[in-house]
C-alpha cells in the first residue's frame, strides 16, 4: 500500500478519482468502508449492437481506478459489467446479418429476439458473450450482469416500488428536460406488452401505489391492462433505470461518456428523492472515427478490439485509454503506431525514475503497480520502416537484420520483440504497402543524397544512432529548406515510398550502414 505521506503527491488521474471515492467515504483518516463490506465499481454496457472498443475502454479505465483505490486504503472492491438487455431494440445494427429479420422485432427486448448470428438464444445473449469473451482476453477481474435476469428475478423489485411510490418526485425531475409532446407520454415505467412482447413507451392512466400496479392502453389492441411494475413485467425509462440500479446494487463509482452528462445529473437527482447518496462519477470525452464522428456500436466504426490486437499489443491499448481520457480522441489505425512507440518509451523510464514519478507514470497503471522489464532500443517506427525496406513479410529475414546490429538478441528470449516485429509486418501489409508511392528523384535533389552516402562511407561503423541522426541534420541544414521536416519528407519519400519515418539515425542503425548506402546508391542509379 502506498504511503499515506505520498498521497498528495499522486497527481495521476485514476488516484485522483480514487481520493474522490475516498473522500465520498469519510476521508483518508476516516475512512468507512461500506456496510456491504466493499467498494463496488460499476461498468455499464447497451448490447444493442457488437460491443467495441470504447466498451472496452471503460472497463480499463475503471480497473485502474479501482487498482488505485486498493493501493491507498485497505478496502475490498468489486466490479460489476451491466448489460442493458432488457432494453428494447430501438434501430437494426448495420454490421450484423439478417438485418430483414431483425425488422420483425423492433421494440422488443434484446433477449427475446432471435440471434441473427445464429449462434445463442437471442440477440442479447450473443452480444453479452462477445463483451465477456473480450473482457476475459485481458484477464479482466468482473462479475456480469444481465439486467433481464435482474427484473424477472425480482432482484429490483423493492427499488422499482420505491420508485412507484415517488413517481410524482421523479417526474418533477425528468419533466422539465423533455419536449412537450414527450411530455404527454412519459412514464418512468415500460410495460411489456402481454400481446406483443414489446417494451411499451404508453402514457400511464394510472398510477396504483398500493396495489404496486399501473393502468395503460396498449397500442396494438387499444385495450386497458393493469400489470404489476415488479416481476419484469415492466422496464424503466433509461435514465430511471440508471438511477435504481445505482440504488439496489450500492454502486459507488461509476464513469461514462459526455453524452451521458444530463443522465448522470438526472440520476443523481433521483437517488437523492430515494434518500440514497450517488455514486461518484468520471465524465470522459467520446472517441471519434478518422471523420471525426462518435464511434458507434450500431454503425460500427472506428476501430474494434481485435482489430487493434493485429497490430498492436494489449498494454499499448491501454496506454491510449489512459491518456487524458477528458479529451476527445480520434481512434482509428493510424494512431496504433505512436501509441506502440510510446508505451515502450514510458516502460524504458520506468527503472530511472522516483517512486512518485513511477506511481504516476501510465505503465504502473497498465500493469497494476507490476511492471515489467523491458530494455530494447528498437522502436515499432523502425521495424516497420525495416520491413518497408526489406519488402519482406517473413520474420525470419527481419530477425537476420535485427540479429547484425545486436547478436546477443534472438527470438527464444525475446518474445515481446518476436511479437513486435508480427505486428509491423501486419500493419505493413495492410497500411503501408498500398499506399507506397516513391518520390523521382530529381535532379536538383541528387547532391543531398550524395552527400548522405558520403557521410556515411566516412563515419565510424560504431557510430550511436543519436550521432548518426545529428550529422544527417547538418547536411539537412546545408539546403534551402523553409523546414527540416520536408528534408526529412523528401528522404522518406524516395527510398521508403511514403511520406512518413523513423529517426532516420535509429533506421540507419538497425539496417545496416553498408546496406542503407547500397540502398542510396541504388536509388542514384535508377532515379
Amino acid at each position: 500500500m502506498i504511503d499515506i505521506n505520498d498521497h498528495e503527491n499522486l497527481k495521476a488521474w485514476p488516484f485522483v478519482e480514487a481520493k474522490k471515492i475516498i473522500k465520498n467515504l469519510g476521508g483518508i483518516n476516516n475512512f468507512k468502508a461500506p456496510e456491504k463490506g466493499y467498494v463496488l465499481f460499476e461498468t455499464g454496457y447497451g448490447p444493442s449492437g457488437l460491443p467495441h472498443i470504447g466498451t472496452f475502454g471503460e472497463v480499463v479505465r475503471t480497473s485502474m481506478v479501482q487498482n488505485a483505490l486498493e493501493s491507498l486504503v485497505d478496502v475490498k472492491t468489486h466490479l460489476i459489467t451491466f448489460s442493458d438487455d432488457m432494453d428494447g431494440l430501438r434501430k437494426i445494427p448495420e454490421n450484423v446479418p439478417n438485418k430483414q429479420m431483425l425488422k420483425d422485432y423492433i421494440g422488443k427486448p434484446l433477449t427475446s429476439i432471435p440471434d441473427p448470428f445464429e449462434k445463442y438464444e437471442s440477440f442479447g445473449q450473443h452480444n453479452n458473450a462477445k463483451l465477456q469473451s473480450f473482457l476475459d482476453k485481458f484477464n479482466f477481474k468482473y462479475e456480469f450482469i444481465s439486467s433481464t435476469k435482474k427484473y424477472k428475478n425480482g432482484d429490483f423489485d423493492k427499488t422499482l416500488i420505491k420508485i412507484l411510490e415517488n413517481y410524482e418526485s421523479i417526474l418533477s425531475i425528468i419533466l422539465p428536460t423533455l419536449r412537450s409532446e414527450r411530455k404527454n407520454t412519459y412514464s418512468p415505467f415500460l410495460p411489456i406488452s402481454t400481446e406483443t412482447g414489446e417494451v411499451l413507451q404508453v402514457k400511464i392512466d394510472e398510477y396504483r401505489v398500493k396495489d404496486n400496479s399501473i393502468i395503460f392502453t396498449d397500442p396494438s389492441n387499444n385495450k386497458k391492462y393493469e400489470t404489476l411494475v415488479t416481476g419484469g413485467n415492466c422496464k424503466l425509462q433509461w435514465k430511471v433505470d440508471w438511477a435504481m440500479r445505482w440504488i439496489s446494487l450500492d454502486v459507488d463509482y461509476e464513469m461514462c461518456g459526455k453524452d451521458l452528462t444530463e443522465s448522470v445529473d438526472l440520476a443523481s437527482k433521483i437517488c437523492k428523492v430515494l434518500n440514497k447518496k450517488p455514486p461518484q462519477n468520471l465524465i470522459y470525452e467520446m472517441f471519434l472515427d478518422e471523420k471525426g464522428e462518435k464511434i458507434s456500436k450500431s454503425v460500427g466504426n472506428g476501430i474494434s478490439v481485435d482489430d487493434w490486437l493485429r497490430y498492436a499489443s494489449p498494454e499499448s491499448l491501454s496506454l491510449y485509454m489512459f491518456n487524458k481520457p477528458r479529451s476527445a480522441k480520434k481512434l482509428f489505425f493510424d494512431v496504433i503506431p505512436k501509441s506502440i512507440d510510446e508505451y515502450y518509451n514510458h516502460l524504458k523510464k520506468i527503472d530511472n525514475i522516483n517512486l512518485i514519478e513511477k506511481y504516476n507514470s501510465p505503465i504502473w497503471h497498465i500493469h497494476n503497480g507490476f511492471v515489467p522489464s523491458f530494455s530494447s532500443e528498437i522502436s515499432f517506427n523502425s521495424l516497420l520502416n525495416l520491413v518497408s525496406v526489406c519488402n519482406s513479410s517473413e520474420k525470419e529475414v527481419i530477425w537476420g537484420f535485427i540479429k547484425e546490429y545486436d547478436k546477443d538478441i534472438n527470438p527464444n528470449e525475446n518474445s515481446e520483440l518476436d511479437s513486435l516485429i508480427q505486428y509491423s509486418i501486419n500493419y505493413y501489409n495492410d497500411f503501408v504497402l498500398p499506399n507506397k508511392k516513391y518520390l523521382k528523384l530529381e535532379n536538383e535533389n541528387r547532391k543531398i543524397f550524395e552527400d548522405i552516402k558520403l557521410f556515411l562511407e566516412t563515419t565510424d561503423h560504431e557510430s550511436s544512432a543519436e550521432e548518426l541522426q545529428t550529422q544527417i541534420y547538418e547536411i539537412g541544414k546545408k539546403y534551402n529548406f523553409e523546414n527540416l521536416r520536408d528534408f526529412f519528407k523528401l528522404i522518406y519519400q524516395v527510398l521508403l515510398g511514403q511520406e512518413q519515418g523513423p529517426r532516420l539515425g535509429s533506421f540507419i542503425k538497425l539496417y545496416g550502414i553498408k546496406k542503407t548506402i547500397i540502398l542510396i546508391d541504388e536509388t542514384l542509379k535508377k532515379r
